[in-house]
């Protein structure tokens, strides 16, 4: 186990009081809004109960999870996503291609460049197995009659039969999230009265048993899907002279029509479409002036904007590893001002979408109309939550590569080290804040549905929080300004190292450092 990873172990232990992996559901941290116990998924998933087969197609008798090549071919709500995903991939390697003519694409070993091989998406060996359940009413905001989603998260795995005729298992670098709305307004409780978004939060507040949580004799009627959430690690490259090692992770969305009653190809949630914008300068006017309305700048203060459709982008690849001030934005010019490549503003491509003056002068305003801005207070904090608010960036961010949440491996013989931390940082340090909304909602209270920044949680989880790698411990996220001379910038003066400890330079960053011991 690498260092890192034992630091990690480590800070979840102290946060949840996991003593072993078999423990690990009913942690302190992920009470309420997480399913992680590998034998609960082991027995969800092997007597079909949560199978996605099974959930989009409750009438067959069969019973038995289906692997990929008939799940795909059977299952017609799915039919769009496999011919989605090639059309992105072969658009992918187009582009790889023409990036870096020296270099050899393809399929296993020998190639520069790896690529996820799709035949695993139309193999008889393959299937998708439920590797967590995932509370996400803190989402409620984007629509309070669902109450906000429940996501099952499956990971795709390779089974192959051995000489004495047992089987072993190899999961593969995809997952596949069925997100449902938490409710339907249709929904009854056993007195007959419609099931409330309390009464749903309070069932998993409670860690009743599998039943109580997600409803009892469950399965997901048209009025319940929401969308289908893909990540795949489309290509792994060694480090060679034109770059450094690098794997990069394609993000997809599809969302349940109900009329054709198939999941169908759509936009990701606030993923800018950076190149289509800085492209039309009438659309980067508009994006510009959108953003930067009070009303939005305070939503996108609080991490609840949802940006128009028509500003997004319909796929994300995620390059990792990438540094503390890593940008999914920029990579050849960028959407602020100063950055991007010269080559860039020499074809005309750098005119920013933001300038330093447009941010300052959209702050002032806001704070003249009273709007109270906890998180972006500088143009360093405007730069940074217009990167994680989008889906590329947020998965850049803290990440186990381009994953926050791998799953749980119960197929192994032994447990893992993904078993025991089957997600990120950043999705373990929200899990405070997470709860609070449930809580808040159990109690039939409005919640604050504010979040700090992926890189850093809200100080309002801090006694919980305090001493670990989440907030303020060893490995944290922290200003580097705050441990220098100069006046720390606005946005990051909470991002402060526990005693004993120091911020510490840990990448090419100029701002964001790691809590690290003092040394003389």
């Amino acid at each position: 186990m690498s260092r890192a990873l034992r630091i990690l172990v480590a800070a979840v232990v102290f946060l949840g009081g996991i003593v072993s992996v078999l423990a690990a559901e009913n942690s302190q941290l992920a009470r309420g809004t997480t399913i992680t116990d590998p034998d609960l998924l082991r027995e969800l998933d092997q007597r079909d109960a949560f199978t996605i087969s099974r959930l989009l197609w409750p009438e067959r008798n069969a019973n038995f999870p289906l692997t990929t090549d008939l799940m795909f071919a059977w299952l017609s709500q799915l039919k769009e996503i496999p011919i989605a995903i090639d059309a992105e991939i072969d658009s992918y390697v187009a582009r790889q291609r023409a990036a870096y003519p020296t270099e050899t694409i393809g399929v296993g070993e020998g190639f520069d460049v790896q690529l996820f091989d799709r035949a695993n998406l139309k193999s008889r060996d393959t299937r998708f197995v439920l590797v967590g359940i995932v509370n996400r009413m803190d989402r409620a905001y984007v629509s309070e009659e669902s109450c906000g989603e429940i996501r099952l998260i499956y990971r795709l795995a390779r089974f192959e039969t051995k000489p004495d005729g047992g089987t072993t298992a190899t999961r593969l670098p995809m997952t596949l999230n069925l997100v449902m709305k938490a409710r339907d307004a249709r929904q009854m409780d056993g007195n007959g009265k419609p099931v409330t978004c309390a009464e749903v939060a309070r069932r998993w507040l409670g860690n009743g048993d599998w039943q109580g949580l997600i409803g009892g004799d469950f399965y997901p009627y048209d009025a319940m899907l929401d969308r289908v959430e893909t990540n795949i690690q489309i290509s792994v490259a060694a480090k060679s002279a034109l770059h450094d090692f690098r794997s990069d992770y394609l993000l997809k969305v599809f969302k349940y029509d109900t009329a054709s009653k198939t999941f169908e190809e759509s936009t990701l949630e606030n993923q800018i479409d950076r190149d289509r914008i800085l492209a039309d300068n009438d659309l980067r006017r508009d994006f510009r002036d959108w953003l930067l309305a009070p009303d939005h700048l305070r939503d996108f203060d609080r991490g609840t904007v949802l940006i128009p459709e028509k500003f997004l982008a319909k796929a994300a690849v995620v390059p990792t590893p990438a540094g503390l001030d890593a940008s999914a934005l920029q990579p050849e010019f960028g959407m602020m001002q100063g950055e991007g490549s010269q080559e860039g503003k020499e074809e005309g491509k750098g005119e920013p979408v933001f300038t330093d003056n447009d941010v300052v002068g959209a702050l002032k305003q806001a704070a003249a109309r009273g709007i109270d801005l906890q998180n972006v207070r500088s143009v360093a904090g405007f730069q940074r939550r217009l990167n994680d608010i989008t889906c590329a960036g947020c998965h850049q961010t803290r990440g186990i590569g381009g994953f926050h949440f791998p799953g749980v491996d119960w197929l192994a013989d032994k447990p893992s080290n993904a078993t025991i931390v089957p997600a990120s940082p950043h999705f373990l340090g929200d899990q405070v804040r997470r709860r609070d909304i449930l809580t808040a909602i159990a109690a039939g209270k409005r919640p604050d549905f504010s979040r700090g920044f992926a890189s850093r949680p809200q100080t309002r989880g801090g006694n919980e929080l305090a001493g670990t790698e989440y907030q303020d411990g060893w490995g944290a996220h922290c200003s580097l300004e705050n441990a220098g001379s100069g006046s720390a910038d606005r946005s990051f003066t909470s991002w402060s190292c526990a005693k004993g400890l120091t911020c510490q330079a840990a990448a090419a960053s100029r701002r964001i450092g790691m809590c690290f011991i003092k040394t003389r």
